[in-house]
């Protein structure tokens, strides 16, 4: 068979590398580079402690699973970080019942004390900690994205980058080929949308209409500092993990509204929290695009009316690239795969 995916992202990685694993000729294009897009500039947190409803907490459940695998399967799995994550709030009822609740699905999640979170994090002021009440979640993880992307297309994966998809040649109940904006003609078996923030586009060209709210992703990136932190921290007014050679990335839902005010805000938020911080300067601000289907949840696997087509377009692309992107290689390839996908069908957006 030979298969275009549209984008290089995590989703159009982990689908090429289930497919090319069982011997398809899979070609991937992209406008710009691998993991340039969205999967560059997201916060890249591998969970499911705040998904709903419960099959699509347990899609994402079997994303983290697949995502522990595949670092076990190549040592060191140098994209994958574990160490779990921390999370309090102001509304510490609240964020029991969460825990209890999780625990109750199998979700592993327990209450700290002040003493046993600085245990985990000792870069974290004391005081900005409350007595107890502090939840924990041991399985959690986060990505390096582009590192993963690398992994996933370095097994004889043909990529075309720097090329948009400007059409795709529809005749009957098939796409025949893909055209580039470069004016390459690629012949299709089968295409898969994994475009991201522009999948409505992708998919108007084949006279879908895929309905999507995209949100802005503001991430704040810190020059290296030494600050003990080790694992992805959820504060009330900051979240926080490691990037890699010493960088702390910083996001917190108020920076996503833009504007170096609230930049500002953000750091001096996370120096008062971790005050080894305040050694660091702001490196850069990385604005992002969050691919969010009309309804919130994924839109996953094959399209009743064009046989040869199929969706893997979502938010929290990064949790659920590995388990998702291998779902719908095997509808590519012919098998069926509702009991998994039934709920995450393009068809849901015609009734």
């Amino acid at each position: 068979m030979r298969i275009i995916v549209v984008g290089a992202g995590v989703y159009g990685a982990a689908v090429a590398a289930s497919l090319v694993r069982r011997g398809a000729a899979v070609t991937v294009v992209d406008a710009g580079a691998p993991g340039s897009g969205t999967s560059g500039a997201s916060f890249s947190w591998v969970n499911s402690r705040d998904k709903r409803p419960l099959v699509y907490h347990e899609l994402n459940v079997a994303g983290m699973a697949a995502h522990q695998r595949l670092a076990a399967a190549f040592p060191p799995g140098d994209w994958y970080h574990g160490g779990g994550g921390v999370e309090w709030t102001t509304d510490a009822a609240g964020l029991g019942a969460k825990v209890d609740g999780l625990v109750a699905l199998g979700y592993g999640a327990k209450l700290l004390s002040r003493a046993e979170a600085l245990e985990l994090e000792p870069g974290i002021d004391p005081d900005r900690l409350p007595a107890d009440g502090i939840a924990y979640y041991p399985d959690e993880g986060w990505v390096e994205p582009t590192r993963l992307i690398a992994h996933l297309l370095s097994r004889d994966v043909d990529v075309v980058a720097g090329d948009a998809v400007v059409g795709l040649d529809v005749s009957g109940d098939a796409v025949r080929a893909v055209r580039l904006e470069a004016g390459r003609v690629l012949a299709a078996d089968a295409v898969v949308n994994c475009a991201g923030p522009q999948a409505a586009e992708v998919a108007a060209m084949a006279g879908l209409a895929l309905p999507m709210r995209n949100l802005p992703c503001v991430l704040v990136y810190t020059s290296p500092v030494a600050v003990p932190l080790s694992r992805v921290v959820h504060a009330p007014d900051v979240h926080l993990r490691p990037e890699g050679d010493g960088r702390i990335l910083l996001h917190s839902s108020e920076v996503d509204r833009g504007g170096q005010e609230a930049v500002d805000e953000l750091v001096r938020a996370a120096a008062s929290l971790y005050p080894g911080i305040r050694a660091a300067t702001v490196e850069s601000v990385r604005t992002g695009e969050r691919p969010i289907p009309g309804d919130g949840l994924p839109v996953l696997g094959r399209v009743a009316d064009l046989r040869n087509y199929f969706f893997a377009v979502s938010h929290s692309g990064v949790t659920l690239c590995l388990h998702a992107g291998e779902l719908v290689a095997d509808e590519v390839l012919g098998e069926n795969r509702d009991d998994a996908l039934a709920a995450f069908r393009f068809e849901r957006f015609e009734r």
